[in-house]
């Protein structure tokens, strides 16, 4: 039913981390799919770049028809931003979570120096990771995020790799739909507006009691957002079909 719906997980994690949408959206009858990016769950052990990631989104987008609804958090928000960017034509809408901060600045001044910290411990910081997320997300939501492990190994390359984007060049080339979504909470809203600026048809929304992790924070507000964003992409798929079918049908008659 409606758009299909393709999302993008974040830093270190896995698709694993989106199992409370997937559920929650499949429920509803939506077509969803939450691919692993390189490097990361089902993919560790390969090389990062966002080439490569952008690559991946694509194939899961071709995978449920060649158009969809492209949600991403975090690095995912990034990633998703890219794909819009260089596949226009196969993202119906974008909702990107967690990411209005120029990565360069934001990824230089929050995950750089931990990272490359943790690269020194013996197991690369996987255990201080893991405590993290049991510390900071509720039971199910800790668990989604750890089944698909933690790919702490990919951090250093992954943040080098995301650091030298420009999202707002990239969400300036993008003409669709965009959903702009933060928790209230998030370190991550510096640049809120001026990504709300460069897109064409951009909206704003903030989650009260939500921080960094807003889909796991608070899933039940962010599913509906998702939702809503799927609704509005497919009345818009609908229309735009129709109108060309018109035109299709004028230009015979003529």
């Amino acid at each position: 039913m409606g758009v299909p719906i393709v999302l993008v997980h974040g830093l270190r994690v896995s698709g694993s981390m989106w199992r409370p949408q997937v559920d929650l959206l499949t429920e509803q009858g939506r077509r969803v799919v939450a691919p692993d990016l390189p490097g990361h769950g089902s993919r560790r052990g390969e090389d990062f770049s966002l080439g490569r990631a952008v690559d991946a989104v694509v194939e899961a987008i071709d995978g449920v028809g060649g158009r969809a609804l492209v949600v991403g958090l975090s690095l995912g928000g990034f990633v998703s931003i890219a794909t819009a960017a260089a596949a226009p034509g196969k993202v119906a809408g974008l909702v990107a979570a967690s990411c209005t901060a120029k990565p360069a600045q934001a990824l230089a001044q929050v995950y750089r120096i931990p990272a490359v910290l943790m690269d020194r411990l013996p197991d690369k910081g996987a255990t201080l990771n893991e405590r993290f997320h049991r510390l900071t997300l509720r039971d199910t939501a800790a668990e989604a995020v750890l089944d698909g492990g933690l790919a702490v190994e990919a951090a250093t390359a992954v943040i080098d790799a995301v650091a030298e984007m420009d999202a707002l060049a990239a969400l300036e080339r993008y003409p669709g739909p965009v959903w702009l979504v933060n928790g209230a909470r998030d370190h991550f809203r510096l640049h809120e507006r001026q990504f709300f600026e460069a897109c064409a048809e951009g909206r704003l929304l903030n989650v009260p009691r939500a921080g960094h992790m807003v889909s796991l924070d608070q899933p039940v507000d962010f599913t509906r957002i998702v939702s809503d964003a799927a609704d509005v992409v497919w009345v818009r798929e609908n229309a735009a079909a129709r109108e060309g079918r018109s035109l299709e049908s004028d230009l015979k008659s003529d």
